[in-house]
Parts: structure tokens; sequence; C-alpha cells
């Protein structure tokens, strides 16, 4: 998500080409853990990017862990981890996701 960041401003905050919406909305994640095991887990989405998602998900994953993410509205994205994170605000894991292209979360 680095390639994303095109700096901070006076305030702090971090400056992107592709803002992040909230959202709030289920997600099915399909994956393989390390060892092999296959999985089907609901999340939420709680941010959403062009090309990218943050996800509340209670998931044994790791970074560049190929994910396919299936929406309430029929949707199906494939996907790559690229952060995991435990948000101490309210101790719920986070899973950051890119989109493989050219697949976007919006309408051109």
């Amino acid at each position: 998500m680095n390639n994303e960041m095109t700096g901070r401003s006076d305030d702090g905050s971090i400056n992107r080409r592709n803002p992040r919406v909230p959202v709030n909305f289920d997600v099915e994640i399909e994956g393989q853990t390390r060892r092999g095991v296959l999985f089907r887990v609901a999340a939420k989405a709680e941010l959403v990017s062009r090309f990218g998602a943050t996800l509340i998900a209670d998931v044994i994953v790791e970074s560049g862990a190929a994910l396919r993410l299936t929406t309430p509205f029929g949707a199906v994205f494939e996907a790559e981890v690229n952060g995991i994170w435990l948000n101490e605000a309210d101790g719920q894991q986070r899973v950051g996701v890119k989109l493989i292209r050219p697949q976007t979360w919006i309408s051109e």
C-alpha cells in the first residue's frame, strides 16, 4: 500500500491517490492457510479504496496469501493479503487486501 501514499499533510494525515471510503458490508473470504487447509469465513468490509480494502476478520493468513472475496451484492474478487494487524481500539483483527488487477470495487 506504500505506493498509494503521496506524503503527509501539515496535520500529519497521509494523503493518498486512492482515498479510503468507510463501508459496512459482509464479505465471505475463501483461501488457504500456510499448512494448506482450505477455509471459508465471514468478514466485514470496513474501508474500501479503488484497488483494496480493510476487512475485519478472524482468520489466520499471512501477507501475500491469495484470497477470494464474495460480496452480498454478488461480486467476486481475487485479492492478495498485504497487511494484518490488531486494532487496539476494539481488539479485532484487520486484514488489508489489494485487489488483483484489473478488478476494482468502483465501476469505471
